[in-house]
């Protein structure tokens, strides 16, 4: 239970990112309460509830759909409502509001991806040897290829390697593995890795273009490559059907 209530509350994190400073606490607060009570149990249940989507054979290990996307488009709704910040969109194109601490960015990634051995190593649910050290294994790979396949992205794309890119890449990374962290092998979590970082790239140069307004990515790290990560999941996991995995996230 406790655990599962981590993976709850990890749905409202992603929201609060993509939303932050420029909402109202209580209003956060209302929509958490109700993401997290009402909305995640429904769809969790659909699969790790031995719901629907479990008896149709849908597969996500440790969440890319059932946490990343849930809470990845639960942000692109609510940053749809309050609309971009003053001054980003203008009649000239898009203008960059930078980030205001970059290393403290670097180090709130960096206790992600630790924390991500906790959030896919424990979805293992047992101290089996073999069964966490694959997933420990996959997840760094995928986490490291995320990195670098968006920043070599973002420098062929913007002309100059970005941090900030660089950063979400390796998010991207760890999203895309998690639905099949025990089923794909470690060779094939880097290619998982690797895609989910150059994904990213373009995902949030395309919500910039149609002018949705997301601070940090959160859509496209959670939402967009937690749906990258289920059907990777069918594509490299053994007996697994893609055609079943984009049932699954799609209706998630």
């Amino acid at each position: 239970f406790i655990f599962q209530a981590m993976f709850a509350a990890t749905a409202a994190t992603i929201v609060s990112g993509a939303v932050a400073e420029r909402v109202k606490l209580k209003s956060f607060m209302i929509y958490a309460a109700i993401l997290v009570t009402f909305l995640y149990p429904i769809t969790g249940s659909w699969k790790w509830g031995l719901g629907w989507l479990n008896t149709m054979g849908f597969y996500d290990f440790a969440g890319s759909t059932l946490v990343h996307a849930f809470g990845g488009f639960a942000a692109l709704a609510a940053i749809i409502v309050l609309g971009p910040r003053l001054g980003k969109y203008t009649k000239d194109g898009v203008k960059p509001v930078l980030p205001s601490n970059l290393p403290l960015a670097n180090i709130g990634v960096f206790m992600l991806f630790l924390g991500w051995f906790g959030f896919n190593g424990g979805s293992v649910l047992s101290a089996d040897p073999e069964g966490v050290s694959r997933v420990f294994v996959t997840t760094a790979m995928a986490g490291f290829a995320g990195g670098l396949g968006a920043m070599f992205t973002s420098w062929a794309v913007l002309k100059k390697p970005d941090l900030s890119m660089g950063l979400n890449g390796m998010l991207a990374g760890l999203v895309g593995i998690t639905a099949g962290a025990d089923v794909i092998s470690p060779w094939a979590s880097v290619l998982v890795g690797a895609i989910a970082g150059v994904i990213v790239v373009f995902s949030v140069l395309f919500f910039d273009k149609i002018r949705i307004d997301d601070p940090v990515g959160a859509v496209s790290v959670h939402g967009v490559c937690g749906v990258w990560g289920t059907l990777a999941a069918g594509i490299f996991g053994e007996e697994k059907s893609v055609v079943t995995q984009f049932i699954g996230t799609a209706s998630i």
